[in-house]
């Protein structure tokens, strides 16, 4: 199989999940550090990138990522990209893998959605419970039309840029589905879906697996809130996405999440963001972007236009910059 790495960030001592992805013998483990981490960290089986690694490893986002953030991540991606990764998987270290935890292919035959649908709740697939990804526009939660229907999915043939695989137990679901209901999930078994061009679903960054060739869309932004960080990539990155022929898939839970501790009144604050843009994200970057650009060409244009859009602000185009910078070096 290509070479693969699993990266964490993480601010405790080796958890559950971290222990078991670590004994996983086709990937490499990489955990990034920051300053909250354990001083002694240390977990056999995986390379952890210390605070003082992280500077002294020559990435130019060391001049601006700031610490105590998830973006941490991006070095452990530098670092996987440089040691050759060919597919980097994406996890937190409250998700932990199932027996038998794996993606499926990159390229073959799939079930597949109608195309130009806008927004599904990919959930409803998966699940007969009322439930909605972080990111789902509001509007559309009550919206049956925006649920894929079984007999309208197709077997078409798909080269997937990004799985995207379902979690257990405490799913990825915004604040609001917390407060008012919170009914813990257990994801039904079924075979993956693809979501044709023009038909999209939030996706986050907790059971995900990007290929080389979208390497640059890992960019996580660091001067939004914290619960906007990994729904705006997943926004802005199915745009480009389909200008390059790759679609996102969903699989079936492959992971069990036993999430760190939240106060769900701070993650509705901080998801605001995530109720209020997604319709406004999608435009701008589709409008922005060309086929005929190169991947991070086109990143680099969706970010303009979302600050044109006061989405994103001019920090974070100055660190986008850096992360270009050094994907370009690291991918010559």
């Amino acid at each position: 199989m290509p070479q693969s790495s699993i990266v964490i960030t993480s601010i405790f001592a080796p958890t559950e999940a971290v222990k078991k992805f670590a004994n996983l013998s086709d990937y490499q483990l990489v955990v990034a550090g920051d300053k909250k981490s354990p001083t002694d960290w240390s977990e056999e089986n995986v390379t952890y990138l210390s605070v003082a690694d992280q500077e002294a490893a020559g990435f130019r986002m060391s001049e601006k990522l700031p610490f105590n953030h998830y973006g941490r991540k991006m070095v452990g991606y530098l670092h996987a990209i440089r040691g050759g990764a060919e597919v980097i998987v994406d996890t937190d270290d409250d998700n932990i893998p199932y027996d038998g935890w794996s993606f499926p292919e990159t390229e073959g035959v799939f079930t597949t959605s109608p195309a130009n649908k806008g927004f599904v709740n990919i959930y409803k697939n998966f699940t007969s419970h009322h439930i909605w990804p972080r990111g789902y526009p509001l509007d559309l939660i009550l919206n049956t039309e925006h649920n894929l229907k079984e007999e309208d999915l197709t077997q078409e043939m798909a080269k997937i840029g990004i799985w995207q695989g379902l979690a257990d137990s405490d799913p990825d679901v915004d604040a609001i589905y917390r407060l008012v209901d919170n009914t813990e999930i257990f994801f039904d078994k079924r075979s993956p879906i693809v979501l044709a061009e023009g038909t999209l679903c939030p996706f986050n960054s907790q059971n995900t697996a990007v290929r080389r060739e979208l390497f640059p869309l890992l960019y996580l932004p660091a001067y939004v809130t914290f619960r906007f960080t990994d729904i705006l990539r997943g926004l802005v990155a199915q745009p480009i996405m389909w200008a390059h022929g790759y679609r996102l898939g969903f699989t079936e839970a492959t992971v069990i999440q036993v999430r760190n501790p939240h106060d769900y009144v701070k993650d509705f604050e901080s998801e605001i963001p995530c109720y209020l843009h997604p319709n406004r994200v999608i435009a701008a970057v589709s409008r922005a972007i060309s086929p005929s650009n190169t991947v991070s060409e086109n990143l680099r244009l969706a970010y303009a236009e979302l600050a044109k859009e006061d989405i994103v602000s001019a920090q974070e185009i100055e660190l986008l910059d850096l992360w270009l910078a050094d994907i370009a070096t690291l991918t010559k």
